[in-house]
């Protein structure tokens, strides 16, 4: 219990720092980027980039993406879970490789059964504004299927 507060506190902390610090410049090295945001929550291979994910985890609705060259230089910055970002996703195209170098971890995932597939669910400020989670669905074969957002019940206001 004690590790799972912790770790609520670090996200909430580090995706303050994300949103209000100065942002890392393209150009800066990955050293510095580091200084100012800290040990990313996860990091992947893509080609010869480097990409740093800054999640806020389970209650998050912010996630950066740091992506660095080959010579280890940022070259871009910026928030994934956005409206404009989950509209890049190819239905049919896409997989759960994509989708994680993308928009990183999800905030839960579970299985429909009935009609064999998995669910990665995001939270996320939809045009900016409302609480809501974008539902990414998988066939067994790893590849998206269909996509679909709606209220983020956890954060919905009920009388």
């Amino acid at each position: 219990m004690r590790a799972a507060i912790a770790s609520l506190t670090c996200g909430a902390l580090l995706a303050g720092c994300a949103a209000f610090g100065p942002p890392p410049q393209p150009g800066e090295p990955m050293a510095a980027v580091q200084a100012k945001l800290g040990r990313p929550s996860a990091r992947f291979q893509v080609g010869p980039e480097t990409v740093d994910e800054y999640g806020a985890g389970y209650f998050g609705q912010y996630t950066w993406m740091a992506r660095y060259g080959a010579d280890g230089r940022l070259i871009s910055y910026e928030q994934v879970l956005t409206d404009a970002k989950f509209a890049t996703v190819k239905l049919g195209v896409d997989t759960k490789d994509t989708i994680l170098r993308t928009f990183g971890h999800p905030a839960e995932t579970m299985g429909l059964p009935r009609r064999n597939l998995e669910v990665w669910s995001y939270r996320y400020k939809q045009s900016g504004v409302w609480d809501a989670m974008m539902h990414v669905h998988f066939s067994p074969d790893g590849v998206v299927r269909e996509m679909m957002g709606g209220p983020d019940m956890l954060r919905e206001k009920r009388d």
